[in-house]
């Protein structure tokens, strides 16, 4: 093995950097030459002879294309090599990126993109099994390189076919580089266990439980990226989605799917995706928690199919020219009847009825005088006679109206909740101020969910091809519902830690939230390896996970580097104990969370503002030191946490003890714990 190390290194080491470096210069050159070609293709693709439709179409795609090559964030061209010595490749080798990069389209890359099958060897090859590799190969880049091939400053090979096979320091370097700014992207230390993850296949579900550390987010996000690269055309027509659990950690995740070659990824939070209106109301904990309860699925689908009926159904008469045509009473009950018998969506049944409807008429017209044309159908189709019928046994139903009558009306909320929630309930869920319209109705989060579930009833929504979805186990069932319906015809990677729930509805069980998504029969396959947290860090977390009320496995580190320290003060001095330990970590290299209960977050902040600590809010990527409520801080990570008094982390909220789990397990490099109070675990 050669080593990594920047020290000056031997003849054959500094000859391997030369022309490594040269060939690093070269892909530069060609990539420069990709992208000002994708602008040329897009110019002279506007001056193609089409349809409008089809120039439409390519122009879009060129423009698109140019893009991504134009946004591609700066950086090292390449992260490994593979030289073959057996198999289909035998004699090749291969330069590993981010990106297909080529001189010209028909001519051999001179770097294959990370996603390209010949680049698996590179995650899966072992001595033991050496996939045809002789010599696998790591570069080492300095610390925030823009890609100058200067900043190459080491290689390390391993020589497969020789059994020569062991830790990498190149990767434990990378993954242990201090942690300022937006999520990087994983594709150069990606492990075997989390290859298999990112290359499943396309129509298969995926739920990953991962301990602190295991990188399921990274997985997720490069799963992303390889489906978009491995299936360009489905995706592009279902489309893919990313919800993460707040703006928060969007923006933290923003850069990765970008600096993997995929730009304009939708990248959301479920509440975003069914903001039908803003929130300007407020819940109490027992009405949302019921909202968020999957009975009021079936709550709101009798309050709507209650709109449905036929108590009082006449015959039609419809006329046309000279004829008269008639539907009895029967047959149109009987219509109604068997439309609702199917239970399609509520929009999708009214029409239902109407063409079942005309086409009785239209049987009747064909076997008097013959065939008719399709603007005779439409004619009859929008006649007033049956419009008007169809306003009185299959009304058109608004979202809005149906969960604001329900949430409004106590006799509709009885009757449409009869033996499902009882009067209790029935009374938390009832506004207290109804309002005179659902046009003055003043939402909360929570009713979001109900009018996404209502609106799904009444039509379905569009869905996408895939869905990542991030921090799962803080899902409530209604809103895996919402998930669901734009997952209809397409897969799920699910992603989360059940011992991270931190929302009151958060799930106990994998099954469960599986279930309610649709995929019942998804594996769950656990990552309990972590490459982030210091096992020392790890190992604390581990005591406060036997008081959680969730099965998981305990996590366990390959860092054997980092620290932990637990800081005992008075609780009149909290504030200067933080304040050294911000110093402290200050004195290190790398970003410093200091994380507290939401309601301490202003004391700490106007403490290390008073000893001329510079400090931002959690939003503000790449500061130095952020305050940050643990309310917000899932999903986050800082070289160094300073944990602020866990006692009253754990006592803010009911599944406090969870949210604490979470805090102790965002440090990279050190876990400062400063309390005045005894501690939780």
């Amino acid at each position: 093995m050669t080593s990594a190390d920047p020290a000056p290194p031997p003849a054959a080491l500094k000859e391997s950097l030369r022309r490594e470096r040269v060939h690093h210069d070269r892909c530069r050159t060609a990539l420069a030459a990709m992208v000002e070609g994708a602008q040329e293709q897009v110019v002279v693709g506007e001056d193609v002879s089409a349809s409008g439709a089809d120039a439409e179409v390519l122009g879009y795609q060129l423009r698109s294309q140019a893009k991504e090559m134009r946004e591609l964030p700066e950086g090292p061209l390449f992260f490994g090599k593979l030289e073959f010595d057996r198999g289909d490749h035998a004699g090749q080798a291969y330069h590993l990126g981010r990106l297909r990069i080529t001189e010209h389209p028909a001519a051999p890359p001179l770097v294959v993109d990370w996603r390209a099958p010949v680049s698996r060897a590179f995650y899966q090859a072992s001595a033991s099994d050496p996939q045809g590799v002789a010599v696998r190969r790591r570069f080492g880049w300095a610390a925030g390189s823009k890609g100058g091939s200067g900043d190459l400053t080491g290689l390390e090979d391993e020589h497969l076919s020789k059994g020569e096979s062991g830790p990498s320091a190149i990767v434990a370097r990378e993954i242990e580089r201090p942690r300022v700014g937006p999520m990087r992207d994983i594709a150069a230390t990606i492990q075997p266990e989390q290859d298999d993850l990112v290359r499943s296949d396309l129509a298969v579900s995926v739920c990953v439980q991962g301990a602190p550390g295991t990188g399921k987010t990274a997985v997720g996000l490069h799963r992303a990226a390889y489906l978009l690269y491995t299936h360009p055309q489905r995706m592009r027509r279902g489309g893919l989605l990313v919800l993460g659990p707040n703006r928060t950690f969007l923006s933290y995740i923003s850069q990765v799917l970008p600096a993997l070659g995929e730009s304009g990824v939708r990248q959301s939070t479920l509440q975003d995706e069914i903001a039908r209106h803003p929130v300007t109301a407020t819940d109490a904990d027992p009405a949302a928690a019921l909202k968020h309860d999957p009975r009021m699925a079936e709550v709101l689908r009798r309050a709507l199919y209650a709109r449905v009926s036929t108590a009082r159904v006449d015959s039609l008469e419809i006329r046309d020219g000279s004829y008269s045509w008639r539907v009895g009473a029967g047959e149109l009950t009987r219509i109604v009847a068997d439309v609702r018998e199917e239970e399609p969506p509520y929009g999708t049944g009214r029409e239902r009825v109407r063409s079942r409807v005309v086409r009785s008429v239209q049987l009747q017209a064909e076997r008097r005088a013959g065939p008719q044309n399709g603007a005779w159908v439409q004619r009859v189709s929008r006649s007033r006679v049956i419009g008007a019928f169809l306003d009185a046994v299959w009304p058109k139903a608004r979202p809005e109206e149906v969960v604001a009558e329900l949430l409004s009306d106590s006799a509709e909320l009885a009757a449409a909740a009869d033996g499902i929630l009882d009067a209790e309930e029935q009374k938390d869920l009832l506004w207290a101020r109804p309002p005179r319209s659902w046009k003055s109705a003043r939402w909360s989060a929570a009713d979001l969910v109900l009018l996404d579930e209502a609106a799904g009833l009444v039509e379905h929504p569009e869905g996408y091809g895939h869905l990542v979805v991030d921090e799962a186990q803080d899902l409530s069932p209604m809103e895996c519902r919402a998930i669901a319906r734009r997952a209809r015809f397409g897969s799920l990677t699910v992603l989360g830690d059940l011992a991270q729930g931190t929302t009151p509805w958060a799930a106990r069980s994998w099954h469960t939230v599986l279930r309610h998504l649709g995929k019942p029969d998804v594996a769950v396959v656990p990552l309990t390896v972590g490459f982030r947290v210091p096992r020392a860090v790890v190992q604390l977390a581990n005591r406060l996970l036997a008081k959680l009320d969730v099965e998981v496995p305990e996590g366990l580190s390959l860092r054997g580097d980092g620290e932990l320290a637990i800081r005992a003060t008075s609780t009149d001095a909290l504030p200067d104990a933080v304040v050294d330990a911000v110093r402290d970590s200050l004195a290190h290299e790398g970003s410093v969370g200091v994380v507290a209960a939401d309601a301490d977050v202003a004391r700490v902040r106007q403490a290390l503002d008073a000893a001329g600590i510079a400090t931002a809010g959690p939003d503000e990527l790449g500061a130095r030191v952020s305050v940050v409520p643990a309310g917000v801080v899932k999903g986050l990570e800082y070289d160094h946490v300073v944990a602020v008094e866990p006692a009253a982390i754990a006592e803010a909220e009911e599944r406090g003890l969870h949210r604490l789990y979470v805090v102790l397990t965002r440090a990279v490099s050190r876990l400062v714990v400063v309390h005045g109070r005894p501690l939780p675990f």
